[in-house]
């Protein structure tokens, strides 16, 4: 008894980017490459600083949960795979427990992929929000309207890079 929420979702589904399924099986070494590529971006925007942030000398409240959600505190990477994690746990956790209603066929599950990466990105607008309004890269005051706003789209941007590599390895072009 659960509800067909995510034929709601369709809609809204379609603003996203997606990757599409390779139209040709691909081979080991070219999946090995693809995995590099991913990681090698991934890694690069571990180094890129945010724009606009107050660098601080305090301690990392999230510093252990870095290690475990791939993240790196005052880059582009500054939310890691968070977002991913967590909106595939609750996503399975709600399919799991038929809150939500999944079918077998292929149009349901890509719904539910779709759903879940609407999710995600959901998450990732949330958590910059509150990572900027807590005041994790200085007082909102002291930065200023133009310079938050700044940091959350590009936390928001980063968030969909990663979403977006994620949905490339889990597609057959890489290991993953």
């Amino acid at each position: 008894m659960g509800f067909k929420i995510l034929e709601y979702m369709q809609p809204f589904c379609s603003f996203l980017p997606e990757v599409s399924k390779p139209e040709r099986k691909i081979q080991f070494r070219e999946k090995v490459l693809w995995t590099a590529i991913t990681l090698f971006i991934f890694l690069v925007c571990c180094q890129i600083p945010l724009f606009g942030i107050m660098s601080s000398e305090s301690a990392d409240p999230f510093y252990w949960m870095r290690v475990i959600m791939a993240s790196n505190r005052g880059t582009l990477m500054e939310l890691g795979i968070t977002p991913i994690v967590t909106s595939g746990l609750i996503m399975q956790l709600l399919a799991g427990t038929k809150i939500i209603e999944v079918g077998d066929s292929v149009k349901d599950r890509a719904l539910f992929n779709g759903a879940q990466k609407l999710f995600g990105m959901l998450i990732t607008v949330c958590q910059a929000i509150v990572y900027v309004v807590t005041g994790m890269y200085g007082e909102p005051s002291d930065l200023g309207m133009g310079i938050c706003l700044l940091i959350i789209i590009q936390l928001l941007c980063s968030g969909l890079i990663v979403l977006l590599l994620d949905e490339l390895l889990q597609k057959g072009y890489g290991l993953g």
